[in-house]
């Protein structure tokens, strides 16, 4: 069932002319269908109205109330706008908005996408309303940034955000907990979809690469120059690079150890950089090698400690100060600089060994 709206115009010599030219009989007044209000649940996390444009999706939403609009002080980073800085990280990642840089920045000098993004951020929060869900973003980040936020909102037990969107490929990364299609005015209640695999393709490269991924790397920019390349691809699009380099050792055969992984900002948030990771540890065990890896990346290092597939080698966690004292000793540090050593001196540095699935 739907409501009928009308709206009238004054009619005057072009829009005379455009109906005759078009042969559209019109007399001023313009109808629309506007869905009834299903009965919905009570409590929720997330709902979705999604149909074809035109068919009723922004009437809808407003009965659940308007969306807020966000006032960005230009005088201001993007990231302090938010009540604290973890509140500013977990926003911000929820909606795929991962580059550093352009936390750092002010509202009005990011992109178009950017901006939706950071809008999204501010206004996820209890009985949020929010229209044009993902219009203006490249589908494979839509599907990424309704991952996050439906991670996002089981994690922080946010209530009753509604969402309107004419995307339906949205519908099974975002999992609402309700459904309506305005296009067939059908009610679907529960996360009926099932999420799609992730398939990652991982083709060897040339280090020249790395100029696409060095600006998005945690630590630095600089990569080995003997290091082997690979990229990932999804969907036909590049989300990753990872490069190894050999394990210098004198108790050690066969070694090498992870150099660099990279996950685009757009496509971070989805697990994609630990399928990398594991994917570049079966490659060498399978080819008789051994495989190593040290990282500072928290959400990393806290995956390979809970992992079957990763095995903790002796300085596992240690505050990268002693590391750092132990390669000056050693004279072992041939790559980093004395100043980037020092800068993460005080990072936890997690170091595993990857021993497969079997072991």
């Amino acid at each position: 069932m739907t409501n009928i709206l009308r709206s009238n115009v004054i009619q005057d010599d072009i829009t005379k002319e455009i109906s005759q030219s078009f042969d559209y009989e019109f007399d001023g007044e313009t109808k629309f269908n506007v869905p009834y209000m299903p009965d919905l649940p009570q409590d929720y996390g997330i709902g979705l109205i999604v149909g074809a444009s035109g068919s009723g999706k922004s009437s809808m939403l407003s009965k659940f109330g308007s969306e807020e609009q966000i006032v960005w002080d230009e005088s201001k980073a993007i990231c302090s706008h938010f009540a604290n800085t973890t509140e500013a990280q977990e926003k911000l990642s929820a909606v795929g908005f991962n580059s550093i840089p352009s936390w750092l920045r002010p509202y009005h000098v990011l992109s178009t996408g950017e901006k939706f993004r950071a809008d999204l951020a501010m206004r996820l929060k209890d009985n949020a309303i929010i229209d044009e869900f993902t219009s203006v973003v490249d589908r494979n980040v839509a599907k990424s940034c309704a991952y996050a936020i439906r991670r996002y909102v089981d994690n922080t037990k946010l209530k009753n955000i509604v969402f309107a969107s004419c995307h339906y490929d949205i519908i099974e990364w975002l999992q609402p907990d309700w459904v309506y299609d305005t296009t067939t005015n059908r009610l679907t209640v529960g996360r009926g979809s099932v999420r799609p695999e992730i398939q990652l393709e991982i083709l060897p490269c040339s280090i020249e690469a790395w100029k696409m991924f060095c600006h998005h790397h945690y630590l630095t920019g600089n990569i080995n120059k003997s290091s082997r390349c690979w990229i990932a691809t999804w969907e036909g699009t590049v989300v990753g690079f990872t490069a190894v380099i050999t394990l210098p050792s004198g108790t050690l055969t066969n070694a090498w150890k992870g150099h660099r992984t990279v996950i685009l900002p757009d496509f971070q948030g989805l697990g994609l950089g630990v399928r990398l990771s594991d994917a570049m540890g079966e490659l060498h065990i399978q080819n008789g090698l051994r495989y190593f890896s040290k990282t500072g990346h928290l959400r990393l290092g806290e995956y390979r400690n809970k992992s079957k597939n990763w095995r903790a080698t002796t300085h596992n966690m240690e505050d990268r100060s002693k590391q750092y004292a132990r390669s000056i000793k050693n004279k072992t540090n041939t790559f980093y600089s004395k100043e980037l050593m020092e800068k993460h001196a005080n990072r936890i540095c997690y170091c595993h060994e990857y021993v497969g699935s079997n072991d």
